[in-house]
C-alpha cells in the first residue's frame, strides 16, 4: 500500500487523519485506554527527580497520584516522535531547523529567542493541561471518540485558540 502524498511532498491530510484514527481505536482494543500524553511528561520529570530527592518524590501528592513510572503513555510520546521522524522521511520534507521560516520572517533567525519563547510556551500548555486534568489529545480525540459532549468542545476551544494565538503572534503572516 502506497500512501499518497499532497503535492507538496506531505502526507494526505485524510490518509494520516484516518491512520491516527485507527491508532486510537487499536490502542483501545489492545490496551483498554485512551490517548493522553501531558501525565507522560510529568511522570518523566517524577523519574528525573527520583534520583536527587527520593524521599521529596514519595510526599508529593502529585506524584503519589501519579506515581513516576516508565509506562504506555511514556511509549506513546516517543511514539509520536518516531512516527513524526519517519512521516517525514518518507514524504522528504525532513531538514535539521533550528528556526522555522515563518518564525524567521517575523523575529528574526536568533535561535535563543526561539528556544526561549518555545519554552515558556510549553511550560504555559503544560500548567493548562495540569490544570485541565489533561491534554488536547487526551480531552479531544479521545474524549470525540467516546462521543462526549466535553471532548467536542475542549476540541473547538483548542482549534480556536491556536488560531487565536498563530494570528496575535505571526499577525496573519503568510509564512510557509
Amino acid at each position: 500500500m502506497e500512501l499518497k502524498k499532497t503535492g507538496d511532498g506531505g502526507w494526505s491530510p485524510y490518509v494520516a487523519g484516518g491512520l491516527s484514527g485507527l491508532v486510537i481505536i487499536l490502542s483501545v482494543l489492545w490496551t483498554g485506554m485512551f490517548f493522553g500524553a501531558s501525565t507522560s511528561f510529568v511522570r518523566s520529570v517524577g523519574m528525573l527527580e527520583q534520583y536527587f530527592d527520593p524521599e521529596r518524590v514519595a510526599r508529593l501528592a502529585y506524584f503519589i497520584r501519579y506515581l513516576p513510572k516508565f509506562d504506555w503513555q511514556l511509549l506513546f510520546v516517543i511514539g509520536i516522535f518516531l512516527g513524526s521522524l519517519v512521516s517525514s522521511l518518507t514524504s522528504d520534507s525532513f531538514k535539521w531547523q533550528g528556526v522555522p521560516d515563518m518564525w524567521a520572517e517575523r523575529f528574526g533567525t536568533n535561535p535563543v529567542l526561539r528556544g526561549v519563547v518555545a519554552f515558556v510556551g510549553g511550560v504555559i500548555a503544560m500548567y493548562g493541561a495540569r490544570l485541565a486534568d489533561g491534554c488536547p489529545s487526551g480531552h479531544g480525540l479521545s474524549g470525540m471518540i467516546q462521543l462526549a459532549v466535553s471532548g467536542l468542545i475542549a476540541m473547538v476551544f483548542f482549534f480556536v485558540g491556536g488560531i487565536i494565538m498563530a494570528r496575535i503572534v505571526y499577525s496573519g503572516g503568510g509564512g510557509k
